[in-house]
């Protein structure tokens, strides 16, 4: 992982990953907030289904957004690196008001949309200003780190978990989905592991972290958002772990956070939901 600072932009869009398996009939919460911040009934959305083994994915995501009330929603099958130069979808790209990344397996899109013209649009107009969200798959790509694949388990180990390069929206984040119902914690410490620098993530199901340009995230949906931080870590293991060897971590802080919760990456602060708080 890289130890350097992005620069903020305060012009930068919303950078929201998803953990999965989000609402999308009886209340598409997430849904819904990611089309209102893209601007509503003005609102044009790219749907990119390149993770998807499934055919029918990107025309299933149109048919939601439109049943939304989006001014346009638009699948582009990038299904080949071939396909990521074609002008037609590319002007898509640069028109669209925010761009939303399926589920599948993230490699496909690593692999497919690495290094071609589709990546370089995405990361400059999410500098200007367009948002773009990506569930699963989707949302593991966001980042500058991805974890590709790894074991299930709570505890971290030297060989749990493979990295692979992603989009490279944010390096202040590393993003594991289907949080709690795959036991995927251990994973994520040891992806942390490696390089101590970034902020865990982990996404329930059906929840979302809106990442504002000031680098804010605040949980949006019915699950939890586990926030690891590993900026006081004093004494790690694993320079000296083998394979399969369980990791040594202290001092590392972890925020469980529900709807409306709050973590600024940058002072490492969390917040609950106040309105929850002042019920109580």
């Amino acid at each position: 992982m890289s130890g350097r600072d992005f620069v903020e932009n305060p012009n930068r869009g919303f950078i929201v990953p998803i953990g999965g398996a989000e609402e999308k009939i009886r209340d598409p919460a997430i849904l819904r907030e990611f089309v209102q911040r893209c601007g509503g009934k003005r609102a044009r959305i790219a749907v990119i289904p390149t993770a998807s083994r499934l055919d029918e994915t990107g025309g299933k995501y149109v048919d939601l957004f439109e049943e939304l009330g989006v001014r346009s929603a638009t699948n582009l099958p990038f299904k080949t690196r071939q396909d990521c130069s074609r002008d037609d979808w590319l002007k898509v790209l640069r028109n669209a008001d925010g761009v939303f990344l399926t589920g599948g397996n993230q490699l496909k899109l690593s692999t497919t949309l690495g290094g071609t013209k589709v990546g370089r649009t995405l990361r400059e107009r999410n500098a200007e200003g367009m948002h773009v969200a990506g569930t699963s798959a989707g949302a593991a790509y966001l980042s500058e780190h991805m974890i590709a694949y790894g074991d299930e388990g709570s505890s971290p180990r030297a060989d749990m978990v493979q990295m692979a390069p992603g989009l490279g929206l944010t390096n202040t984040v590393l993003v594991d989905q289907h949080f709690r119902q795959r036991d995927r914690l251990g994973r994520l410490l040891t992806a942390l592991a490696y390089n101590p620098f970034a902020i865990g993530v982990g996404l329930d199901e059906d929840t979302a972290a809106f990442i504002n340009p000031q680098d804010t995230l605040e949980v949006v949906g019915s699950g939890a958002i586990t926030v690891v931080d590993p900026s006081e870590l004093s004494y790690s293991s694993m320079d000296s772990a083998k394979r399969h060897d369980p990791v040594c971590l202290i001092n590392v802080r972890l925020h469980i956070l529900i709807g409306g919760g709050r973590f600024n990456t940058q002072d490492r602060k969390a917040t609950a939901n106040e309105e929850a708080r002042e019920r109580r």
